[in-house]
């Protein structure tokens, strides 16, 4: 190659320009940038949250639906694929239903019930006429349905609840954390617990609670409702500088929780998406089911426990015919006693706003005083002239009325507690159920005494 000694100048000129430039571009994609806190710690959030619904009846099977909707919807918080514990049992379809096909497969005999809601998404016995996505997977076995699982949502009876955590008790990683969606209240030889508080004791985990003015069948059609979800964030939770806890945190004496309640909690490791009052409601929230939050876990669960009492009673004068009326006073009693209960035995953290506030509260009342399965089968027993426990037997497919459960476990602690006279409607229900007296007195017996 000839270079003319008059071009050496512009031809050197030239290539260090090319060459500078090259080494502009090299140095602007080999160099690492600092990045935001921010994006830098949605880009280490590597995991996803698998949910599990511990329970497959009516309410568990909608709630599979809802979460697993929600699951598909936020691929960058949720695994897609939704666990629904079933309980095991065969069931035939009828012909009466959508899916009769007496040249299927799953038409001939009995079938499982698991098998039948994975293979015709719908769970035909509990929750009839409802198509569960596909990323619902129903799984008889409830240890491999909580394997691996960071959200555990609980739907079951409370009658079962003991047992079922014995069984997964050491099989679910130990930072899960959970939400209880049963209705009641643990009551033993120790005291009174929320459900909420047994669950956590029992699995060593932090469980909030749900519950709300819910008729299962009314939300898997996608009718409009509202809930409140109550999840306090474990302070080692908190992904802030300084770990911060629940709004009311300063209203409990901390050493006196640690002793009653306290199991050890393991913090949820920082690759996963902080479980935050917005990414929980995204768990949650439908354009059809709208979700509020709150942190009060004790507010909550009372009052989707004791109402299911309370709507025993609204069934049965509403049974005898007396009309709104009579209804209307039974559910006023109620909240008031509600009020009362959680400001007795749980006064470090309930919160009176939740119960005439939220949907938990005051709403729910209503809803169950008026068309409840409590309710419900209150009325019927009324009009049939037989006991609440023969229509449960004869209507609920196999299913189980909280509200009579309920009234005998916390009527026998208010008896131990020397308070049931406090509690005049708690005290009647019971005293109903068990035949001592007749729902013609309810008026009599919760008029206040002076």
């Amino acid at each position: 190659m000839c270079i003319a000694l008059t071009s050496i100048p512009n031809y050197l000129s030239r290539s260090f320009i090319a060459f500078r430039n090259l080494a502009s571009i090299y140095l602007q994609f080999s160099t690492p940038k600092r990045l935001p806190f921010s994006t830098m710690a949605s880009l280490s959030s590597l995991k996803k949250h698998k949910v599990t619904v511990v329970g497959s009846g009516n309410w568990g099977s909608t709630m599979s639906k809802i979460v697993a909707e929600n699951t598909a919807a936020y691929p960058n918080l949720f695994e897609p694929t939704v666990q629904m514990w079933v309980y095991e049992e065969e069931v035939t379809v009828s012909e009466k239903s959508r899916h009769y096909d007496p040249g299927s497969e799953f038409c001939r005999g009995p079938q499982k019930l698991s098998a039948l809601v994975n293979g015709l998404h719908e769970n035909i016995k509990y929750l009839p006429d409802i198509t569960l996505p596909n990323n619902v997977v129903a799984n008889p076995s409830v240890e491999d349905a909580v394997k691996d699982a960071t959200i555990l949502i609980f739907v079951i009876p409370h009658q079962f609840i003991g047992r079922i955590c014995e069984q997964i008790r050491g099989k679910i990683i130990p930072h899960a954390r959970g939400i209880s969606c049963i209705k009641g209240v643990d009551v033993s030889d120790q005291g009174i617990q929320l459900f909420s508080e047994s669950i956590g004791h029992k699995l060593g985990i932090y469980c909030g609670a749900l519950s709300g003015a819910n008729i299962a069948s009314e939300i898997a059609r996608e009718k409009y409702s509202e809930t409140t979800v109550a999840y306090d964030p474990p302070p080692m939770d908190s992904r802030q500088p300084t770990p911060v806890g629940s709004p009311y945190s300063s209203q409990v004496d901390l050493s006196k929780a640690a002793s009653k309640s306290g199991p050890r909690l393991h913090a949820l490791p920082a690759d996963y998406p902080p479980l935050t009052h917005e990414n929980v409601k995204k768990l949650f929230h439908r354009p059809y089911f709208h979700v509020r939050m709150v942190s009060d876990v004790a507010g909550v669960s009372l009052g989707g426990a004791l109402k299911n009492i309370v709507a025993l009673a609204a069934g049965w004068v509403d049974g005898l015919g007396w009309g709104d009326n009579a209804k209307a006073a039974v559910m006023r009693v109620g909240i008031l006693e509600e009020v009362k209960f959680g400001k007795i035995f749980f006064a470090d953290s309930v919160r009176t706003s939740t119960f005439t506030e939220e949907s938990c509260g005051v709403a729910d009342m209503i809803t169950s005083c008026m068309g409840g399965r409590n309710f419900r089968c209150a009325k019927l027993a009324v009009e049939r002239g037989v006991s609440v426990f023969e229509v449960e037997r004869t209507e609920l497919n196999g299913q189980k009325l909280q509200g009579t459960s309920t009234a005998y476990e916390v009527n026998g602690f208010l008896k131990k507690q020397k308070l049931e006279k406090e509690f005049p409607l708690l005290t009647a229900v019971c005293d109903i159920l068990e035949g001592k007296v007749k729902p013609e007195q309810i008026p009599d017996l919760i008029e206040p005494k002076d």
